[in-house]
């Protein structure tokens, strides 16, 4: 699936450009890409070594771009997305997978009685509370990234950059913060870990900030849960109709 979407639809994708004569590309890419990071913060110097097929197909997609921009003219942006989370602020878009497997999500399903608990897989990783961190970026600050990203393109440039907050957050903590807004206890179960699951990743994100002249709004993650929480709350069943 990863191979189909990511790497045959995207190179039709590029050639269908190229024959029309469009050159600006914004790539939607991801941490993934760096696999397991031996330094943190993880800065775009961090050797790329994907370590699943997710990873490896966006690079692919990467370099595809960057040969297509030293080839043909494109303008390039890669943006190596962190965990993108939360709702628009209006509580009018917001996260609706099938099936859904972002955390916050599910934390607040169980909030909203369609889960019985939440597992968190590991407790004993060499963090403050044995639970994996990670950086949280909200989608409106990814969106805002996006058309500075846009705004800044020049044929047969190439800009591959990190999208995070720059402030990790743990399992637990996200637990917490969807407890605190939702007021539900929230019930937690406690598995293995995930084959492959690092212990921490967060962002220094400090070159789309300096070259996009961008920064996130959304740090504290009490805040980006409170979005999602509307957003939930506003559309127990997703998208579908009531």
């Amino acid at each position: 699936m990863y191979y189909q979407n990511n790497v045959t639809a995207t190179f039709e994708l590029m050639e269908a450009m190229r024959a029309s004569g469009v050159w600006r590309f914004v790539f939607s890419s991801t941490t993934a890409t760096y696999g397991q990071p031996e330094k943190m913060p993880i800065s775009e110097n961090t050797p790329q070594n994907p370590i699943n097929p997710y990873g490896f197909t966006k690079l692919v997609v990467e370099r595809a771009l960057s040969d297509y921009a030293h080839a043909y003219g494109f303008g390039v942006a890669a943006l190596r997305y962190f965990n993108a989370s939360g709702a628009s602020a209006d509580a009018t878009i917001g996260e609706d997978h099938d099936p859904e497997s972002h955390l916050i999500p599910i934390v607040l399903q169980v909030a909203l009685g369609q889960r019985e608990s939440i597992s968190v897989f590991g407790k004993d990783y060499p963090t403050p509370d044995g639970t994996c961190i990670r950086d949280y970026i909200h989608v409106d600050d990814l969106a805002t990234a996006h058309v500075a990203a846009l705004l800044k393109l020049q044929p047969s440039a190439v800009l591959q950059m990190n999208l995070g907050s720059g402030v990790g957050h743990s399992v637990m903590q996200v637990i917490e913060a969807c407890r605190k807004m939702t007021g539900h206890a929230i019930p937690v179960v406690f598995s293995e870990r995930r084959p492959g699951d690092p212990a921490c990743l967060i962002a220094d994100s400090s070159l789309a900030q300096s070259v996009l002249a961008w920064k996130p709004k959304y740090i504290e993650i009490e805040r980006i849960v409170e979005t999602a929480w509307r957003w939930h709350r506003t559309h127990p069943k997703g998208y579908a109709t009531e």
